[in-house]
């Protein structure tokens, strides 16, 4: 725990970075200006062009790095844990290929129900298809009657393949001029981050920090394996399913507003463990600060790398991720020699 404190110095460098940076670059006094309008309830009328820039697009794009980033490591440190796999993640289950498809389904169909629902259409349709993958995973598990890891793994993989499919399929019968909109979305993104879209990942972490902090004693018996779990009176199985449950309503909050953002629930939760061991109490700490750093950092590269276009940030989490698993495959092969 004592790893804290830097970090959050680490993580309020990297907030503040994220608003004075972009296109158009503010000063740390104009910042203070807006917040200041912000907190004061001022008339929005009275604010400055570069007053909007800080309050209406880079603090809600700042919040939304840090609850998508946050969220995501420690949905990846929990599914690692029930499913004793160093490569689960967020993103095994099926869940972004379920969102994905709910969102392109909007994005390349839908004309009635975006002008029903305004700008929650979007959101809406992937936690949807999110949750709707979710269902397919949970309807196999129960026609198997077991939940082991690997079962849970396989079932996420061919649930991940069909929605996958359904997704292409949507693609090539929708309306072409939208597939550069769904590229955008599938490659994840927090341009859109907006006040109203906040609650919902909000939402989303709260309830699994809630959620994980209440079953830490139990998530640490399962690292001695089943046995002990059961030997300490608790269902690995049931344990598993509530996790999955809880881990899958999370990152299709998570997903339904930034996209598709790939990695950060795979790497963190490693950083993590070698900064603060494998108990869950200062696991899921350090995942949640490592990860809204580590998306912050990226959206930051995103921004400024291609100036002033703004690649999509899962190009960057991709990449690093990437050079995270070689790091680590040659790290265990060295090991292992």
């Amino acid at each position: 725990m004592r790893r804290v404190p830097g970090l959050l110095l680490v993580l309020a460098g990297l907030a503040t970075a994220s608003v004075l940076v972009g296109a158009t670059p503010v000063s740390l006094a104009q910042v203070g200006h807006a917040l200041q309008l912000l907190m004061g309830g001022a008339d929005a009328a009275g604010y400055s062009m570069a007053d909007r820039i800080v309050v209406d697009l880079r603090l809600p794009r700042m919040l939304l790095a840090v609850l998508v980033g946050g969220g995501l490591a420690v949905v990846g440190a929990l599914l690692q844990t029930i499913t004793r796999n160093e490569l689960s993640d967020p993103f095994l289950f099926g869940l972004s290929s379920g969102s994905a498809a709910g969102a392109v389904a909007v994005i390349t169909l839908s004309g009635e129900i975006a002008g029903a629902m305004g700008l929650w259409t979007l959101p809406l349709a992937a936690f949807a298809g999110g949750m709707a993958s979710v269902a397919v995973v949970l309807v196999l598990l129960r026609r198997l009657r077991s939940h082991t890891p690997e079962r849970m793994i396989l079932a996420g993989l061919s649930v991940s393949f069909l929605f996958t499919a359904l997704t292409y399929y949507l693609v090539f019968l929708g309306d072409q001029r939208a597939a550069q909109s769904v590229l955008y979305w599938t490659l994840g993104g927090l341009g859109a981050a907006r006040w109203d879209s906040l609650p919902l990942p909000l939402a989303g972490l709260l309830l699994l920090g809630g959620f994980a902090w209440r079953k830490r004693p139990a998530l640490d018996a399962m690292l001695g394996g089943e046995n002990t779990a059961h030997s300490l009176g608790i269902d690995p199985q049931r344990l598993r399913i509530e996790v999955f449950i809880a881990c899958a309503f999370a990152t299709a909050c998570f997903v339904a507003v930034s996209g598709v953002i790939g990695f950060i629930g795979l790497m963190v939760p490693h950083l993590a463990r070698q900064l603060a061991g494998a108990l869950h109490r200062g696991l899921l700490l350090l995942s949640l600060l490592i990860g809204a750093a580590l998306l912050l950092a990226s959206d930051l590269l995103c921004r400024v790398v291609l100036a002033p276009q703004e690649l999509p940030v899962g190009i960057v989490t991709a990449s690093v991720g990437a050079l995270f698993v070689m790091n680590q495959l040659f790290n265990k092969h060295g090991d292992a020699a």
